[in-house]
């Protein structure tokens, strides 16, 4: 279990890094930057000789290769660099709007999986024909509605209509329903079609007609068995989701006039402030990631044939280095089920 983790450790940093140097050919490529934009803006009323200034203290005036190299190493040393347009700290930048978007991205996480699992059961077990069609188009309809629309509906009646959230941020938690709800929704329409689709895959399953042979209620079948095994493949679509959250908060953010992420994201692409934007590339990747490894390691916890299966590679591997067979059960046998009487007797 140890190497497995440690190999995805080793796939974070590779991405982590991948993206960082995507981010900084793209961004670089295009024509123009921030100090070019303040040279060039005759409001500003800089000399050549401060612009000069400007591109040495920023390290500008030096080759592409060159900046991504002190770049690359600024960040392995934990600095991210300077913004082109305001010169405070990229890292007090993200610190300060950083929590801000954290709060609404944990609330719209909540909303969604909460959206999600109602959408899920209900859309399988609802008592009503039309209920059950009702849930299950839901999915559909959440993914074809764009996020900024579902912000302004929600903008329009709650707040303007009938006053029952903040229309701006005011600090409060009410402040946060709103964006919260617009996210969930957002990310529901995957996690809901997955779910539904996995408990009807796993409703056919014959462990469940057996369970249904020996008399046991849906209530039963649905917790002790249905639940587990149709959660697995929400796990996988969780990373999704939250690459899903974080592009889905510069819109939120905007449409509520909230302070966060969001918005520094706006800015710096509009100003093209590159190492803002490198810096909210890694933020947003170095979650997606992590939520990513989380996810992997808690995968084997929960399904058993994920394990067998590290096991089993393991196996080989000291099959091949010792020369020896192992000894012990092996993985088809500790999977198959046994009747209660074997395992007594074990």
């Amino acid at each position: 279990m140890a190497r497995y983790v440690l190999k995805r450790l080793m796939h974070t940093v590779l991405v982590l890094w991948a993206a960082y140097t995507l981010a900084f050919i793209l961004l670089t490529a295009l024509p123009g930057n921030a100090i070019s934009n303040l040279i060039n803006n005759p409001q500003n009323q800089l000399t050549p000789e401060d612009g000069k200034l400007l591109k040495a203290f920023y390290g500008l005036d030096h080759p592409v290769v060159v900046q991504y190299v002190r770049a690359l190493d600024a960040l392995l040393h934990g600095n991210l660099g300077y913004s082109l347009s305001s010169g405070v700290k990229v890292s007090d930048l993200l610190g300060d709007a950083l929590p801000g978007t954290l709060r609404l991205t944990a609330l719209g996480f909540v909303f969604g999986a909460v959206i999600a699992a109602g959408v899920g059961v209900g859309g399988s077990y609802a008592r009503w024909n039309w209920l059950r069609t009702l849930l299950r188009s839901f999915p559909a309809l959440a993914a074809s509605v764009p996020s900024f629309v579902i912000g302004i509906l929600i903008l329009y009646y709650f707040s303007f209509q009938l006053h029952l959230i903040p229309a701006v941020d005011d600090g409060t938690f009410l402040a946060l329903v709103g964006p919260a709800v617009t996210l969930g929704v957002m990310i529901s329409a995957p996690l809901s079609q997955v779910f539904s689709a996995s408990i009807a895959a796993t409703r056919r399953q014959p462990f469940v007609h057996v369970l249904h042979a020996r008399g046991a209620g849906e209530r039963y079948i649905f917790g002790r068995g249905v639940l587990r095994n149709s959660s697995l493949p929400v796990l996988t679509v969780l990373g999704l989701a939250v690459g899903e959250l974080i592009a889905g908060s510069v819109v939120t953010e905007a449409v509520f006039a909230r302070n966060g992420i969001g918005q520094i994201t706006l800015n710096a692409v509009n100003t093209q402030d590159l190492p803002v934007v490198q810096g909210v590339v890694l933020v947003a990747t170095a979650g997606y990631v992590l939520v990513n490894l989380v996810v992997d390691v808690v995968h084997p916890l929960i399904d058993p044939r994920i394990r067998a299966d590290i096991l089993a590679a393991r196996s080989k591997r000291t099959k091949r280095s010792t020369g020896s067979t192992p000894t012990g059960p092996g993985v088809d046998e500790a999977m198959s089920p046994r009747l209660p009487e074997e395992v007594a007797a074990r």
